[in-house]
């Protein structure tokens, strides 16, 4: 495929994109001034998870991997010290840890003034999102949140080159995750994978913006959405599962990882806040039932 040969060749070339700006390989990764793109947040976050740098199990089967690089501020050279990074994957056996007091395969690190990570644990597999949906599979991938001051959060996802799924995934296949399609060192029988982060500055909301459009939604179909202030993020749970982490866009919109989910909040003068949302080819619209 077209597609599977540009990944090839991106690693041999200086990449310039308009709509990505100027990216450069510099012999180990692609390196420059562009922002890490987002990705979807999951249902499977889980915010608390251990401080720790070992996320591998004593009898585990999986392969086991190192994943490692460099938070950077926008300018993709100044390293940034105290990101909080977290990440977390399911397991050899296609299942995520949602409930235990273990947080199998889930952590997080702070950067020190190298802006340096760096995470052991096993390569994750390919899953199927719903057991009984053939089309549902989803590439192995990892997810990656960065949290940190003066910078704006990031929620995002790695993929693996030739990984079963990644060219037919509704979020992998997208352009804007070609840079997060990272290949697969072998060094000594352990998977390395090296993922530098440039974040972008940060899009700061007041308190009392967010106090206009915080809370519960009705969206008059027996489903519920709600919006709560994360940081510097939106974050959004559907019937009471924690959906996706929004980003603000400018003029009372705010957007998912991937342009999914999409919400235009309407602040009348007079009446509550109505959120129109755009969420999987669908439009709904949420009027607020629920402060906080």
């Amino acid at each position: 495929m077209q597609r599977r040969k540009f990944i090839k060749n991106s690693a041999l070339t200086v990449i310039s994109v308009s709509a990505f700006g100027a990216l450069n390989w510099n012999g180990k990764s692609i390196e420059g001034d562009t922002p890490t793109t987002t990705d979807i947040l999951g249902p499977f976050y889980r915010p608390g998870s251990p401080m720790r740098t070992n996320l591998r199990l004593p009898n585990s089967m999986g392969t086991p991997i190192v994943l490692k690089g460099s938070i950077f501020k926008e300018d993709g050279k100044t390293p940034v010290p105290d990101a909080l990074v977290e990440i977390w994957h399911c397991d050899e056996n296609q299942v995520y840890d949602n409930t235990s007091d273990n947080y199998n395969y889930r952590g997080g690190q702070i950067t020190k003034a190298d802006g340096k990570y760096e995470f052991k644990s096993i390569l994750p597999i390919p899953y199927k999102a719903n057991p009984t949906d053939e089309t549902s599979w989803r590439p192995a991938h990892i997810h990656m949140r960065v949290s940190v001051f003066n910078q704006q959060d990031l929620i995002t996802q790695i993929y693996f080159k030739e990984g079963k799924y990644v060219d037919k995934d509704k979020w992998a296949s997208v352009p804007e995750a070609k840079n997060r399609i990272l290949q697969i060192r072998d060094v000594k029988g352990v998977g390395e994978i090296t993922f530098n982060v440039v974040l972008q500055k940060e899009y700061k909301l007041s308190k009392n913006y967010y106090d206009k459009i915080e809370g519960l939604y009705d969206l008059g179909n027996n489903s519920t959405v709600e919006f709560k202030m994360n940081d510097d993020l939106l974050f959004t749970k559907y019937n009471g599962q924690l959906y996706a982490s929004l980003l603000y866009k400018g003029n009372n919109k705010f957007e998912g990882g991937i342009e999914d989910p999409i919400v235009d909040f309407v602040l009348p003068e007079k009446g509550d806040t109505i959120a129109n949302i755009q969420l999987d080819g669908k439009t709904y619209k949420g009027t607020r039932m629920l402060k906080y």
